[in-house]
C-alpha cells in the first residue's frame, strides 16, 4: 500500500513532483464531492503571479437539485497566506466574489493532452461564463491524491480553444474545508 501523501508533502514538492503525483492520481467518487467547498493553493505559478493575483482560493462543489449536474464556482480570497484564516472577498452588497464556473464532467472517452486519461474534468466551457471571461476556455483534469479519498485532490490547468488544447504546467491543491456554505446562482440566471 503507497504511503498516504498529506498536504505538507504537497506544497514542498517540486513542480516535476507535483506533476508526477497527478500523472498517477486517482479516480475521484464525484458523489463525495456534492456540496462541499475546499481550500485551493496554486502549487506553479512564480512568485510575481502570486503578489498581483492570487496563491489561495475557495473551489465548491453544487449537486443541483433540479438538473442533478454537480456544478461549482471559485471564490477570490483575501490573500493572507495558505496558513492564516482564509476570508472571501467580497463586493458592495457583501457578497461573495465568485469567479470561474464549472462543470464536473466525465473524461472517460476525451482527448486531453499529453495523453492523460483520467475519470474526471471541470469543464468552464459549459457553465455560464461570459464570452470575453478567459476561465471559460478551462477544461482541467482533476484527481484525488490519495485512493479512495476525496480529501486532498489535484488539478491541472489546461485550457481548450476549439480542438486546440494549451496545457500550462500549473497544478493547483484542494484541500477539503467542509460543507458548502453559499450557494452561487449560475451565471446568467
Amino acid at each position: 500500500m503507497a504511503k498516504k501523501i498529506e498536504l505538507n508533502d504537497m506544497i514542498r514538492m517540486s513542480p516535476e513532483e507535483v506533476a508526477e503525483v497527478f500523472r498517477n492520481g486517482h479516480p475521484i467518487k464525484t458523489e463525495e464531492l456534492d456540496n462541499t467547498q475546499y481550500l485551493g493553493v496554486d502549487l506553479s505559478m512564480p512568485a510575481w503571479f502570486h503578489k498581483y493575483f492570487w496563491k489561495t482560493f475557495r473551489k465548491t462543489f453544487y449537486r443541483d437539485p433540479q438538473t442533478g449536474v454537480l456544478r461549482g464556482w471559485n471564490v477570490k480570497l483575501e490573500q493572507t497566506g495558505w496558513e492564516g484564516e482564509l476570508k472571501a472577498k467580497r463586493n458592495k452588497k457583501g457578497e461573495e466574489l465568485a469567479f470561474g464556473h464549472y462543470e464536473v464532467r466525465s473524461a472517460v472517452g476525451k482527448k486531453f493532452p499529453q495523453g492523460w486519461q483520467g475519470a474526471d474534468y471541470l469543464d468552464y466551457g459549459v457553465a455560464g461564463n461570459a464570452a470575453f471571461d478567459p476561465t471559460g476556455l478551462g477544461y482541467c483534469p482533476l484527481v484525488a491524491v490519495n485512493e479512495g479519498s476525496t480529501d486532498l485532490l489535484l488539478g491541472w490547468e489546461v485550457f481548450k480553444i476549439g480542438n486546440i488544447f494549451v496545457p500550462l504546467n500549473d497544478y493547483w491543491l484542494l484541500k477539503r474545508d467542509g460543507p458548502l456554505q453559499v450557494i452561487q446562482p449560475r451565471p446568467g440566471k
